[in-house]
């Protein structure tokens, strides 16, 4: 397995790291890929994943509901609808952290390249635009590791309308915002509510530093891009 740095690095987090985080440092690299559903995230994160291997990395994956703990409950709580907004945001911190400390710290020690399919980015730009206070987002989620690099795959709410009937021929609810009434009608919704999280997006990004990239292109053009950011990132991570 190619390990990136055996030194390794001291663990960076956006505040105090939790207390079962450790202080070893770290031998492999984070990266996050951040876009709503239809942006294509999915698709590159294979792609980079079966790239990287044949490269000679070890590759773990993580993101949103799949703790083994929580997953579960919190299907069952977004199918019921009852829970409120915070403690829908707790439970998804709650998954966060259990995947962070007993998946990904443990392999970025053990000099994994982790690739996070949504990280706590789209956690807190769902929280925002449903009414909590940034500065309550940024410190539910201060435990949380800097990635190496973080990458938002931004796509035109009509693209992704046409890319999600493509796939799935209906449009989700969470993600048409529904539980937030700005539209009785289901397309109406979905295009508002995604443009208030892509708007979410770019205020974060001038805090975060993220790249930015164009996925309304084709996907060939987006991979070769993001190739490009993650051999860059790997090759100074080898110095």
């Amino acid at each position: 397995m190619h390990q990136p740095n055996l030194a390794g690095r001291i663990m960076r987090t956006f505040g105090s790291p939790l207390a079962e985080m450790g202080r070893s440092r770290l031998v492999g690299r984070l990266f996050a890929i951040e876009g709503a559903d239809g942006s294509g995230r999915s698709t590159n994160i294979k792609a980079l994943s079966e790239w990287l291997e044949a490269s000679g990395y070890a590759v773990k994956h993580m993101g949103l509901r799949r703790s083994p703990l929580l997953a579960q409950d919190i299907e069952h709580a977004k199918q019921s609808r009852l829970l409120t907004r915070t403690t829908m945001s707790l439970l998804y911190a709650t998954d966060f952290y259990d995947q962070l400390v007993h998946e990904i710290i443990p392999a970025l020690r053990a000099g994994y390249i982790v690739l996070a399919d949504r990280y706590i980015y789209t956690l807190m730009a769902r929280d925002i635009v449903r009414g909590a206070e940034p500065e309550w987002t940024r410190n539910l989620y201060s435990s949380a590791l800097i990635p190496d690099a973080v990458f938002y795959l931004q796509t035109d709410p009509g693209e992704l309308v046409l890319r999600n009937f493509e796939k799935n021929a209906t449009l989700d609810y969470w993600e048409s915002g529904m539980d937030l009434g700005l539209s009785r009608d289901m397309f109406e919704s979905f295009l508002i509510y995604q443009g208030l999280i892509q708007r979410t997006f770019g205020r974060m990004q001038k805090r975060y530093g993220f790249t930015i990239v164009d996925a309304n292109r084709d996907f060939a053009k987006i991979q070769r891009e993001l190739r490009s950011h993650l051999t860059a990132s790997l090759a100074t991570a080898a110095k």
